[in-house]
């Protein structure tokens, strides 16, 4: 089976190392890939929004299965693109997949259908917005760009004056383009945070381990939010009690939410969670694998990734039993200085065979080129670190471990992946 993967970070090159388990893959391309990936795969030169030159490709070389793993191009409708063409595609349709490119949609969506999330309101004046927030007068507050911002559109004001200046930012300034137009407005939710992967066919939802991400940017969860800088699963806060309530409150009422609204969902359906006091909420949606969420879940996966993208393309999942490894995964990003606000690219990196690796944990590449047979950065999150062990000490110390072996100037990384509550 020849296999093409869209996108071109440590997501898609967990995703890559995994379909390359399977024996039904023959040959994988990645479009556009990076340094790294160009050693598990055949990278591509082709943009990810670039829909006309991904089918071609895939007709000209036979390509059986498209995965498409970011968010932009699924909003867009790369799936679509593909199907359209005679070609077998895995990720939602861009009608499913405006679940997470708008945030106006998914809230009113969770309203409708009584889906537990936060109070909120939606606005498109930013003098209406910042009349809300002074008269609620209530902080730490929520902000959130209604479209896609790579992961940071969304800023916990935790005074009202830093929530006129989000506001300001997101829809005056224009800090993440026209996904400000719209923003929401939220109340701030307490409790351990949960990330929950789920495959779905549109009939039948699978969620997958649990797992928790780490997003600000330092230590003791300090700093900006970042899109991710590192992943522990198991979540030590998903119990298998919180688990029943989620598929009854949270993950079948989505489907069916989605599905009533001519909006079937197939593919890998994203769930960020709050444990708060009064039970489970929704945070968000993603239409998509999470970053690194799938550095810490992919490994823990046992089943054949290839048979269950087919059983969902084929809306048959139901009939797969997935099977997971026990014990426990820990992912450790390492990232550029300056990150998330402004780093250099064109670091060369030492500690990595020639396969991009370090012995005693795998290493996803999520920012970097290859040149005459050495490493360097090329984006803000450079590798992320990942290590499977019985325990999760076992896993954070192997993966600390071979972040130690690891070097570049400026490197950072937090030092508290799954300490932190």
């Amino acid at each position: 089976m020849n296999i093409l993967m869209i996108g071109s970070g440590g997501r898609e090159h967990a995703l890559i190392r995994k379909l390359l388990e399977s024996p039904k893959c023959t040959k994988l391309y990645c479009a556009p890939g990076n340094g790294g990936i160009s050693r598990d795969a055949e990278t591509v030169n082709i943009g990810v929004m670039d829909k006309e030159a991904m089918v071609k490709f895939a007709k000209e070389n036979a390509i059986d299965l498209a995965f498409v793993a970011p968010d932009d191009p699924l909003a867009a409708g790369m799936v679509d693109a593909f199907e359209e063409a005679g070609i077998r595609a895995f990720g939602p349709n861009a009608n499913a997949a405006i679940i997470e490119a708008s945030k106006v949609f998914s809230k009113n969506l969770m309203k409708k259908y009584n889906i537990p999330t936060a109070k909120y309101e939606v606005f498109d004046n930013a003098d209406k917005a910042i009349e809300y927030v002074k008269s609620e007068n209530t902080a730490p507050v929520v902000v959130k760009a209604d479209g896609l911002a790579l992961g940071k559109g969304v800023i916990i004001a935790q005074t009202i004056d830093e929530a006129v200046s989000a506001i300001k930012s997101i829809m005056e300034d224009k800090q993440f383009g026209d996904s400000g137009n719209n923003i929401v407005i939220e109340e701030f939710l307490t409790g351990p945070e949960v990330s929950v992967l789920a495959f779905t066919d549109g009939k039948c939802v699978k969620p997958m381990v649990s797992s928790k991400d780490h997003k600000r940017a330092y230590d003791n969860d300090e700093g900006l939010n970042t899109g991710g800088m590192g992943t522990i699963s198991p979540n030590p806060y998903y119990t298998d009690e919180i688990a029943d309530v989620c598929m009854e409150t949270i993950f079948k009422p989505t489907i069916e939410a989605m599905n009533k609204e001519g909006r079937p969902f197939k593919g890998c359906l994203y769930f960020g969670l709050m444990i708060t006091p009064n039970g489970p909420k929704v945070i968000e949606y993603n239409a998509r694998f999470g970053d690194p969420e799938a550095q810490v879940v992919l490994p823990r996966l046992k089943t054949d990734l290839v048979d269950i993208c087919e059983a969902v393309i084929d809306e048959k999942l139901s009939d797969i039993d997935i099977q997971w490894y026990d014990g426990a995964a820990a992912c450790v990003v390492m990232a550029s200085g300056g990150y998330p606000v402004s780093y250099k690219k064109g670091i060369e990196m030492f500690g990595l065979d020639d396969n991009g690796q370090v012995e005693g944990a795998t290493v996803y590449h999520a920012g970097t080129k290859y040149e005459n047979g050495k490493f360097y950065t090329s984006g803000g999150r450079v590798l992320g670190v990942t290590a499977r062990a019985e325990t999760l000490d076992e896993a954070l110390e192997k993966a600390y471990s071979a972040v130690d072996k690891i070097k570049f100037e400026g490197a950072h990384f937090r030092h508290d992946i799954g300490k932190t509550k």
